[in-house]
């Protein structure tokens, strides 16, 4: 096993919620366990217990209770909690008349500057936007679509949308009109609110085109309410701010416990996004359950760095729905420059404070050394995802960011608004590793013939079901779609699609995802093991390999990396990175060809584009294999459209 990097003392450990939910556990069900994997055990064994338990330990707010935790045991298909009565948004206000006066948002905004929304503030904007909304026609399972930054509005807009049992769906503002469209068009929206512009790194971003676009585009909109920042507001339009001045009581329309709560969806890089429909209840649960593994708790100030176009800007309610403060930032991380985040966190005083792996790795490449920048005894524990943290990272993190801090990396998705392996408070940080499997979920690696395997690279897959998995996608009638997308592998089996390792003690490395596998003369490797090799050393910012394997002639490894700055595209260059991987990983590994490129392209949320790079160099059409106005940096996929123009030049 790797090396310790970080142990909690006894009191923290003692005092965490997880530590918490155990005395609970012993003192009201007799439960006691040797190890949290006895505990991991009982919660995908028991699912009638476990789940009754999260529900009681967290006070689920519910106006009739459920029959039974589990109708139907089955994937697809599982059916939960049947009876039940709730609404998603009374877990949050629940916690409004203990601490009023409160912190309940604070927002760094580039655009709009500081602000800070009171609990009370909080519930009285979320009432009077619903009750709005009602004027406006929306009912019970009408879909509120948004493009809003990470801020307060958006938060608010949800919370109001949720409260009378509509549906919600949104894309961040910096996403292209082709990608918003393919995902609302999807729904039929009766109402879009959206914000006319924006200011990211200094520049005043126009959106208003785009945003008249999408409108003329969708039909089945009623109304448009529109937060003006670069121009006036338009014809027919209500301004956000008119939504904010009705002194309305808060009301929640209560909803079966799979009643819809929102749409979110696959990245839609290469085809039309699915949009994933998740339920109350299941993401109660699920939310509930990922606190204890966060250690969250009201009284805290979290943050996670996230685009409103991506599942972790809904992880944000994990934490509002425990009572605490949730920090949100909108605008560049690296501007005016890398340490701007760290700052903000300083400043803030977080104590818990996550991000996408691709930003840490980011700091440590232009040498931050936070710890001596910045006052950050209030941090006590940092969360990643997005793609798999280096060992190097790890590093980094425990020598220039803080000694003793709780390092808690997470690996799950958009698919199941959760996460599959995650922290544990009370256990020990390990370089490269993630500390657990989750609670109530029960993560397995098999081999191709569903064999499970410990200690051994495998398919990461799930063999029970969890509540917040999708209640459907929106438009797959007869489930197909679903089916294909997660159990045509092993029948009745979630598969997620990474490259996993479980070790005996539970503790797990993501090896990136399994249809962008390397097969070098018969070994099989996941590219994260590459990247951790190549990016690893000072001299490299970023790569990405793939593997071509062509029918009756020899497979073709490319590895393409963005150099450091001021360093030589040489053979001295190239020299050292074959080095690395042949000391690191394998010499089967040595690419077959070094490529220079400025960037490597990137969904909105952070992660390599293996597969579409993979599924052009093989011959494809560009115009198929990716959807641009997913991309991050949508431009940077000319060099490889050019460089497979002219591989396949030189095979002609």
């Amino acid at each position: 096993m790797n090396d310790i990097l970080w142990t909690p003392t006894k009191e923290r450990a003692d005092a965490s919620t997880m530590a918490e939910f155990e005395r609970f556990l012993k003192d009201q069900r007799g439960l006691t366990f040797d190890d949290y994997n006895a505990m991991w055990e009982w919660s995908v064994t028991d699912l009638d217990g476990f789940w009754s338990a999260i529900w009681d330990y967290f006070d689920v707010q519910a106006s009739a209770p459920y029959t039974t935790v589990m109708a139907k045991r089955q994937m697809p298909g599982a059916e939960w909690c049947p009876g039940a009565m709730l609404n998603y948004t009374d877990q949050i206000m629940k916690h409004v008349d203990s601490q009023p006066d409160g912190d309940a948002l604070i927002v760094q905004s580039e655009t709009f500057g500081r602000k800070r929304l009171s609990w009370s503030e909080l519930r009285a904007q979320v009432a009077s936007v619903a009750a709005h909304l009602r004027d406006m026609g929306v009912t019970k399972g009408d879909r509120v679509v948004a493009v809003l930054p990470n801020t307060e509005t958006a938060m608010i807009a949800f919370l109001a949308t949720a409260s009378i049992g509509a549906i919600w769906s949104l894309c961040a503002p910096d996403m292209g009109h082709v990608a918003i469209l393919d995902r609302f068009k999807q729904i039929e929206p009766k109402v879009l609110i959206a914000q006319d512009g924006y200011v990211h790194a200094g520049k005043t971003v126009d959106r208003r085109e785009i945003l008249a676009g999408l409108e003329a585009a969708l039909p089945s909109l009623v109304q448009c309410v529109t937060v003006p920042f670069v121009g006036d507001l338009p014809k027919g339009h209500m301004a956000w701010d008119s939504l904010l001045d009705r002194d309305a009581p808060y009301e929640s329309t209560q909803v079966p416990f799979d009643h819809p709560l929102w749409i979110v969806y696959s990245s839609g890089t290469t085809g039309n996004p699915k949009p994933i429909v998740h339920g109350h209840g299941g993401i109660i649960l699920e939310s509930a359950k990922q606190s204890l593994h966060h250690d969250l708790r009201r009284g805290g100030r979290y943050c996670w760095l996230t685009s409103s176009g991506w599942i972790m800007w809904n992880s944000q309610f994990t934490a509002l729905g425990q009572g605490t403060t949730v920090a949100m930032f909108d605008g560049a991380p690296n501007y005016p420059d890398m340490g701007v985040i760290w700052r903000f966190v300083a400043d803030e005083k977080l104590d818990f404070f996550g991000a996408g792996a691709a930003f840490f790795s980011g700091c440590m490449k232009a040498g931050l050394t936070p710890r001596d920048e910045v006052d950050l005894s209030a941090l006590r524990s940092l969360g990643s995802t997005g793609s798999p943290l280096s060992s190097d990272a790890y590093d980094w993190i425990y020598a220039q960011v803080k000694e003793d801090v709780w390092l808690a990396p997470i690996s799950g998705g958009t698919d199941l608004a959760g996460a599959f392996v995650l922290g544990h408070p009370g256990m020990p940080v390990r370089a490269g590793e993630m500390q657990c499997r989750a609670l109530g979920n029960a993560v397995r690696a098999f081999d191709e013939d569903g064999n499970d395997l410990t200690g051994v690279v495998g398919e990461l897959v799930c063999t029970e079901p969890l509540p917040s998995m999708p209640l459907f996608f929106w438009g797959d009638d007869d489930g197909s779609r679903l089916h294909d997308s997660y159990f045509d592998t092993y029948p009745g089996i979630w598969r997620h699609g990474d490259w996993i390792e479980i070790n005996e003690n539970g503790g797990s490395v993501i090896y990136g995802r399994s249809d962008a596998t390397i097969n070098r003369k018969g070994l099989r490797l996941g590219s994260a093991e590459i990247y951790q090799a190549v990016e690893g050393l000072d001299e490299v910012m970023d790569s990405l390999v793939v593997d071509l394997e062509f029918l009756g002639r020899e497979s073709f490894m490319p590895l393409f990396v963005v150099p450091a700055q001021g360093v030589a595209f040489d053979d001295a260059f190239k020299d050292k990175i074959n080095a690395a991987i042949r000391k690191n990983v394998s010499a089967r590994f040595i690419p077959n060809e070094i490529i220079e490129v400025a960037e490597i392209p990137r969904t909105l949320s952070g992660k390599k584009l293996e597969v579409p790079v993979k599924k052009l160099l093989l011959g494809q059409d560009p115009e198929k294999v990716v959807n641009r106005d997913s991309m991050a940096n949508p431009d940077s996929f000319d060099f490889y459209v050019a460089y497979a123009n002219a591989r396949a030049t030189q095979k002609d």
